[in-house]
């Protein structure tokens, strides 16, 4: 058994993958930090786990040695306590932001200063399976993408690796998890009930991780939240080269994800279902992918869906664990969601 140890277990992120831990068939989950909550029930916060576990929050300097740490810590964590987590743990994923980029000058464009570390963004894998498979499986230190920047990636990546990407505008609707735990005046209840409000039509961070994974600099990225507690929808809007066809944009989907156990072509011809949306997603894996061609012009529109706390949060970062150590990639990660929920 692999003993793992969750550093911030008390937000949803947090939350989610200890779920996730808990029925892992390979892992022992040792121990779990909150600052806030040391000494406390981990059910106490995450109600789902009532009669799961008995671990209780401890604090951070608690924590003793381990064979895998997950960090979910809020922003500039990782990099201040990155030596401290390597003392604990030989190997780590993060589910934060800190080791995401592995160009400095472009950490400092999104984040608005330089990084504390630089030294240490080109020892971080990046997490997305789908891109990074076979460098997940001899990695010791991974940073878990951004879960707007998953959707983006998986949605773009079969048009971009076939080259045909002049440009792309992206928007991407969000529930309220991808806010945290923690209330703000944004996810106040009687502000946030009935949304449909634009909260960072540019300058996202998550674009600086979407055009280097892409290899894609003519990029345009927009979020809005919408009255949804889980999922990411992405609506990608792509600036081709040329027309293309059905057949081959069906080729160049299948080519990139027949063998994905997590991503899945939807594309039907009638029906309410035939496009990616999240609401059917939630608690699983899945990225589902789709797309349109416009027929009067270049314009390709692709689409995808996905639980942010889950294949844009814990669930990526658990399919990385099992690269990783060598266990199937679908260990712990088989729940195939609700319908109707």
């Amino acid at each position: 058994m692999i003993r793992a140890s969750i550093a911030g277990a008390s937000g949803y992120a947090g939350g989610e993958l200890l779920r996730l831990l808990l029925g892992h068939p390979e892992v022992d989950v040792a121990e779990i930090t909150s600052e806030r909550l040391a000494g406390k029930f981990a059910h106490g916060v995450h109600p789902n786990l009532r009669g799961a576990t008995r671990l209780r929050f401890r604090q951070m300097d608690e924590l003793s040695g381990v064979d895998v740490l997950f960090v979910c810590l809020p922003h500039g964590e990782s990099s201040r306590r990155i030596d401290d987590f390597r003392r604990i743990a030989g190997r780590i994923v993060d589910l934060g932001a800190d080791f995401r980029l592995r160009d400095p000058a472009a950490y400092e464009r999104w984040y608005g200063g330089a990084h504390p570390r630089p030294e240490l963004l080109d020892q971080f894998v990046y997490g997305i399976p789908e891109l990074n498979r076979e460098a997940l499986r001899d990695a010791d230190s991974v940073a878990c993408a951004g879960c707007n920047a998953t959707a983006a990636i998986l949605a773009l990546t079969p048009l971009a690796a076939a080259g045909i990407v002049k440009s792309a505008v992206i928007e991407v609707l969000v529930g309220s998890s991808e806010a945290g735990s923690q209330a703000t005046a944004a996810s106040h209840h009687p502000e946030r009930s009935g949304a449909a409000r634009a909260f960072k039509p540019t300058g996202h961070r998550h674009q600086g991780e979407i055009a280097e994974a892409l290899g894609v600099e003519n990029l345009h990225f927009s979020a809005t939240s919408i009255e949804m507690v889980r999922g990411v929808l992405a609506t990608c809007h792509v600036f081709a080269d040329r027309v293309l066809e059905d057949r081959e944009l069906w080729r160049i989907y299948r080519d990139a994800y027949a063998a994905e156990p997590y991503v899945r072509i939807v594309k039907g011809q009638s029906g309410i279902h035939r496009y990616p949306e999240p609401g059917i997603l939630a608690g699983t894996n899945y990225c589902d992918v789709g797309f349109e061609r416009d027929s009067d012009t270049k314009r390709v529109v692709a689409m995808s869906a996905l639980d942010n706390l889950m294949k844009g949060a814990a669930g990526q970062a658990v399919h990385a664990f099992n690269l990783m150590f060598g266990f199937p990639e679908t260990a712990g990660l088989e729940f195939t969601g609700l319908h109707p929920l």
